[in-house]
């Protein structure tokens, strides 16, 4: 069987622009601001999204009772990047994962942290397994998804 070689191009994609939060985005950014982690339950599904939603993608209801839901939970999968990107706020290598918080019905992207990220091989071996993680919230706080300044393993 040949060995397979695959092509990468290197291309730079600048894409400025403004958000405009709405209703319900601004106050899931006033609850990262306060140190909270802000969802909303479905009120026909009662599944909880994180970030909260406008309305539930599944049964397309508007999304009803606001909770606080943990700031554990799970990784589901990660990835390492020692590409920058245009507007990035975080050092290289990076590591986001994809974590299932405790108490929700959805996986939340973020920053993964606490470790030596130099390294892939370490990274690999502290991220290998069901590994729980928890937020580590930066001090002075904007009501921005980077208040959480990342998630760390909680063993």
């Amino acid at each position: 069987m040949p060995d397979k070689h695959f092509h990468t191009k290197k291309h730079d994609v600048w894409l400025p622009y403004r958000f405009s939060a709405g209703p319900v985005f601004e106050r899931f950014f006033e609850g990262l601001k306060a140190g909270k982690i802000l969802g909303n339950r479905c009120p026909r599904c009662e599944r909880v999204l994180v970030p909260a939603r406008t309305f539930c993608p599944r049964c397309y209801v508007d999304m009803g009772q606001w909770v606080e839901v943990s700031q554990e939970g799970r990784l589901v999968t990660w990835t390492m990047s020692t590409e920058p990107f245009f507007g990035m706020r975080t050092d290289l290598p990076y590591v986001a994962g994809l974590i299932h918080l405790d108490g929700t019905n959805c996986n939340f992207m973020h920053l993964l942290g606490g470790f030596e990220t130099m390294d892939i091989e370490a990274v690999r071996e502290r991220l290998k397994g069901s590994v729980r993680v928890r937020a580590v919230w930066r001090e002075e706080r904007e009501g921005d998804m980077l208040d959480i300044k990342y998630f760390e393993p909680a063993d």
